[in-house]
């Protein structure tokens, strides 16, 4: 039998602290979050694997859980402290979620995918709240948000997401076509947005962020 507790230190010490992760409150976020009780049914033993977990497809529309290491530098990225607000975008079952709530944000969850809005719902109880509706919309009524996480790849820039970050506020996401995908961080100041690539990486590309035909990124 697993020792998910275990696990999960393995995962902090090897994976995270070795990709320089290194704010305190972010490892001890992911050493207490079980990451197992997130993903699909009947793959727990593949929790803490050091890869990109799919949560199946549904409606044409892929949602995965980032491998840990590069979920970690994204949300270090965006310097989550307690009482900030923050939109966790293509959240699937809830599990960034969860390590931002656990940080101190106040989150809200969205979720196009009914299912997995509902398993959300169901995992993350009051903890957060969920929201329904298409992710590139955003939630412009909860709006506007001091951080933002896309969980998934975008080929195009997320306009409407960053028109609702606070002045100051920060955007993280996996930008780029899959083989040049890069971490990319957002930074509003006033009407203007800086984008900094951070890290090499790749998600499963989310429709909704899909570049048209045609288009040359």
């Amino acid at each position: 039998m697993i020792d998910y507790a275990q696990a999960r230190r393995m995962m902090v010490d090897c994976q995270l602290r070795t990709f320089d992760v290194n704010d305190n409150s972010v490892l001890d976020a992911f050493d207490t979050v079980a990451r197992e009780a997130f993903v699909p049914k009947g793959r727990e033993a593949f929790a803490y694997i050091d890869q990109t977990l799919n949560l199946g497809d549904a409606t044409g529309e892929t949602r995965c859980m980032p491998a840990p290491m590069v979920l970690a530098r994204m949300i270090q990225a965006l310097r989550i402290r307690p009482g900030v607000t923050a939109l966790d975008v293509a959240s699937g079952t809830g599990y960034a979620t969860e390590i931002m709530t656990r940080l101190g944000a106040q989150v809200t969850a969205l979720e196009s995918v009914p299912d997995l809005a509902a398993e959300a719902r169901a995992r993350l109880g009051a903890t957060a709240q969920v929201a329904e509706g298409p992710i590139a919309s955003g939630a412009p009524d909860r709006a506007p948000f001091d951080v933002i996480l896309i969980n998934g790849r975008v080929e195009v820039r997320p306009q409407t997401l960053l028109d609702q970050l606070k002045d100051e506020g920060r955007l993280v996401c996996v930008m780029g076509p899959h083989r040049n995908a890069k971490v990319t961080l957002f930074v509003r100041a006033g009407d203007a947005f800086g984008a900094r690539p951070l890290f090499d990486a790749s998600l499963p590309g989310l429709e909704a962020f899909a570049a048209e035909a045609g288009f040359a990124f």
